[in-house]
């Protein structure tokens, strides 16, 4: 068998119980909105994508889910940050809404290795920035689609154009969040099962939010520097 190569920090790392990421309320919420968007995405695409809406069939029903998908999509939000429950929910939409000076180095790969990120990384941030921004739009474009009668034409031309590449952007950004969700196991299942992510993982990727919950941090030695 090959020789234990992990250094002092590491084993006393992992040694530590997990970290609490995410509460049942922030992991209810992100199902429940993943849920609201495979519908809108999929019925959204049945309806755009002339061969798919033929193979789907019943267009009225098909309609009819995507725009109650839609007006629905505000509501879990809505439910979750309100009362004691949603405590940690709102700080973390308050740590998605703040930038770093690390964050914008984060962007310049070369020197993701040397900065210090919080909770969140800002690929993150970026993606639940243009989520959050592309739900509004998608609303209020998809509500002058369906409810028409009172708009110029030019209103609905419009809407329809935003609509649609917007729905583009989110394919796009959904996608990707995926893939990269499915890269880290450790993240993945804080999100899908246990709520918590090994200390060790806190420490390497998010040391300013280790630091915040007040995690015992051992002295960095010679073998655990770059």
């Amino acid at each position: 068998m090959p020789p234990d190569t992990a250094t002092p920090v590491e084993s006393a790392l992992s040694a530590q119980p997990a970290i609490p990421r995410f509460d049942r309320v922030e992991r209810t919420l992100h199902w429940v909105n993943a849920t609201l968007f495979g519908v809108l995405m999929l019925t959204g695409a049945a309806l755009y994508a002339g061969p798919v809406s033929t193979i789907v069939g019943n267009r009225v029903l098909v309609r009819s889910l995507h725009v109650y998908s839609g007006l629905a999509l505000p509501l879990p939000l809505l439910v979750a940050i309100s009362g004691r429950r949603g405590t940690r929910l709102r700080d973390d939409l308050g740590r998605l809404n703040r930038w770093t000076r690390d964050d914008a180095r984060w962007f310049r790969r070369r020197h993701r290795r040397t900065v210090a990120l919080g909770k969140f990384n800002p690929g993150q941030k970026l993606n639940a920035a243009f989520i959050g921004g592309a739900a509004i739009v998608m609303l209020a474009t998809g509500s002058i689609m369906r409810w028409f009668e009172p708009f110029p034409i030019d209103y609905r031309t419009g809407a329809t154009f935003v609509h649609d590449w917007f729905a583009l952007g989110i394919w796009v950004s959904v996608l990707g969040h995926i893939f990269f969700a499915l890269r880290d196991g450790d993240a993945l299942d804080a999100m899908v099962s246990s709520g918590t992510v090994p200390a060790a993982w806190a420490r390497r990727n998010a040391p300013l939010w280790y630091q915040e919950l007040g995690a015992a941090s051992p002295p960095v030695t010679s073998t655990d520097a770059p």
